[in-house]
């Protein structure tokens, strides 16, 4: 079963005094790159929230973002205006260097930055906030992860009809194959006949066109992009986090088919070639948004 790595989730819940809304956005990467956006106040839990990002997430580019309202008017909140004033006039400053217009609506555009309202008491944070606060990251979770194994079954028909053309385009080339050989033979002999008074031993020439052909031989790169094929089959069924090993494969069988273009000397077999490049491009760039 394949997991993608990009992905969406989010959840909201509240407690007695809070409104938690958690949103994890996600995208390929080598390794976990997680960026957290949260209000001032419960940062302390952090570490706790990271952990229990990666164990889930294991792999991406993520985004977490944390909202934070009041509710039940028991909480006490005020505008933060000093941040809001050195926000205003950081904007008017840009705005002269930069020769862009000042925005129309200042509201909407200062209530977006990070601490733009103060919340009394949130530097200690109640054993039901935090309780209320980690059961919605890990709703918000559940839900990027069904987001990430649907992307997965879409990638998994993705790869195996790419595999399948590929294979078709591969089953094509024996019919050329004599042909190619035919055609070498008498490229070589048209070439010697048409040097004039020039005497060769016939049986020599045999021996170094059988030792010429047998270096054009393809029946291994054949066999080998076929297993290779049947591997990547394997590997899209195995357990999830194969995304670097499908890569690998994929690798190789480039490696074959671009031998097979090199060994081809005939029209016909470079044009099944190019057709499996272009498939083969297709699973290469979606592979990297494989867990």
């Amino acid at each position: 079963m394949l997991l993608s790595m990009t992905g969406f989730g989010s959840a909201v819940a509240e407690c007695a005094t809070r409104k938690f809304t958690v949103e994890l956005k996600s995208l390929n990467s080598k390794q976990l790159d997680l960026s957290m956006r949260c209000p001032a106040g419960y940062r302390q839990l952090e570490p706790e929230m990271r952990s229990m990002v990666a164990s889930q997430l294991e792999r991406g580019k993520v985004d977490l973002s944390l909202a934070v309202e009041t509710v039940g008017g028991d909480g006490a909140v005020e505008l933060n205006v000093p941040a809001l004033e050195a926000y205003c006039r950081q904007i008017r400053e840009a705005s002269a260097k930069l020769g862009i217009p000042e925005p129309q609506d200042w509201y909407s555009v200062l209530m977006r930055f990070p601490d733009a309202v103060k919340t009394e008491g949130a530097s200690e944070i109640s054993d039901d906030e935090r309780r209320v606060l980690l059961a919605t990251l890990s709703a918000a979770l559940d839900n990027i992860l069904e987001h990430r194994a649907a992307e997965g079954r879409r990638l998994d028909e993705f790869f195996r009809v790419r595999i399948d053309r590929i294979r078709e385009l591969l089953a094509e080339v024996p019919r050329y194959e004599t042909e190619r050989v035919a055609k070498i033979r008498a490229r070589m002999q048209d070439a010697l006949s048409s040097l004039h008074q020039v005497e060769y031993d016939k049986g020599r020439f045999e021996q170094e066109m059988i030792f010429y052909i047998e270096k054009l031989d393809i029946n291994e790169e054949k066999q080998r992009l076929t297993q290779h094929l049947d591997y990547f089959l394997q590997t899209l069924d195995a357990k999830p986090g194969q995304g670097k090993k499908l890569g690998f494969i994929a690798q190789e069988m480039g490696r074959e088919i671009n031998t097979l273009g090199s060994k081809s000397n005939q029209a016909e077999m470079q044009i099944l070639v190019v057709k499996m490049k272009d498939e083969l491009e297709q699973i290469k760039e979606q592979v990297l948004n494989v867990m």
